[in-house]
């Protein structure tokens, strides 16, 4: 096992990473608070991995509580459940909540922790790639809204996140590979080694090695956790993790949550955040040759739907958390491994990327 350690001072976590992990109730119980708990899954890994936790937290007074599973779900709506099965249940201010599942059990379960009683301590157990090496870490939790994706939330930092990286032999692979959408998300931002690395590697990471995907979690997390604690709150250089973002989340919304999984909207996005970098003279031609190879080594999308139109990429992308005083921030490329944020890039050379897709 790894230990990564979050350093937000008093608000400090670690991030166990290992094998097996989930039969070791030594890591979950240090971190519970009070004499309850409830726990949060959804329909798909409740079956799977339940009654592991169920092993863990025997002492304590627990309540499941299960969500129907997809992006769609991830509401108001969903929100409110939780809330009211909370309530049934009596639970006060140092209940612990547990969100055992992928992105959608971290937000969602996340803000309910964030708000109920104005704010009750909170452990990640992730379960799918994307949510070990990008959701489960930093604190962002919250729901969407049919106008936009993540824009209602808060920050609010677990008490622990729990990596079992054997828990990915249950996941899909088309999961997979979105999850290994948001690892070369990384790269790009400041680590080319990193991307030399995962083009060597990328079967293994497809065949389920258990060294490649530790190293790759592990190495993603480090980065998010350096991140992070830098600029806790997104007021500068976290940003930099939304690459490809601002264009991903506007192929979410504008297909409807579930139909195209995070990762591969941000694959998607990556390519055209690429091909606007491009327009400004700051990667090559070859070098966004380069990351649409890589993307499809993944088995993600470069290419973004077709049924979203220039006009409507524009409308969408214009309600987002990137927007600021009505000024459209963008994360691009200032060169191959180098990621910066920017609102003044060229706005013609911007819808030309828009048109062409």
């Amino acid at each position: 096992m790894k230990v990564l350690e979050v350093d937000l001072g008093e608000r400090s976590y670690p991030i166990y990473i290992g094998a097996g992990i989930l039969g070791r109730d030594d890591l979950i119980a240090q971190h519970i608070k009070g004499i309850s708990t409830v726990t949060v899954s959804n329909t798909t890994v409740a079956p799977l991995y339940l009654k592991n936790i169920h092993a863990l937290i025997s002492a304590f007074k627990n309540t499941d509580i299960i969500l129907p599973d997809g992006e769609q779900y991830k509401t108001p709506e969903t929100l409110d459940l939780i809330y009211t099965q909370m309530l049934e249940a009596r639970c006060d201010r140092k209940t612990t909540l547990l969100a055992l599942g992928g992105g959608v059990v971290g937000d969602v379960s996340g803000f309910a922790a964030a708000s109920y009683q104005r704010g009750i301590n909170f452990i990640q157990i992730p379960t799918t790639l994307l949510a070990m090496v990008d959701s489960s870490v930093g604190g962002k939790t919250g729901v969407n809204h049919p106008l936009g994706k993540n824009m209602i939330g808060a920050f609010h930092q677990p008490q622990c996140v729990i990596i079992d990286t054997e828990t990915l032999n249950t996941l899909d692979d088309r999961q997979l590979s979105a999850g290994i959408a948001e690892i070369i998300k990384y790269g790009y931002i400041n680590d080319l080694a990193f991307i030399d690395w995962l083009d060597e590697n990328m079967d293994k990471l497809l065949k389920r090695d258990p060294e490649a995907l530790a190293y790759a979690i592990h190495r993603s997390c480090k980065h998010k956790a350096d991140i992070v604690a830098a600029d806790e709150k997104e007021a500068g250089q976290r940003a930099l993790l939304n690459l490809g973002h601002t264009f991903g989340h506007a192929i979410e919304t504008g297909m409807g949550y579930g139909n195209w999984l995070h990762g591969e909207a941000i694959s998607a996005g990556m390519v055209m955040a690429a091909e606007l970098s491009q327009k400004h003279g700051w990667v090559s031609e070859s070098e966004v040759a380069g990351i649409r190879t890589l993307l499809k080594k993944a088995n993600l999308p470069v290419e973004p739907p077709a049924e979203i139109s220039a006009e409507k990429f524009s409308k969408l992308m214009s309600i987002d958390k990137k927007v600021q005083d009505g000024v459209l921030h963008l994360v691009l490329m200032k060169s191959l491994g180098e990621s910066i944020i920017s609102s003044d890039f060229d706005k013609t050379a911007l819808q030309q990327v828009l048109a062409r897709a």
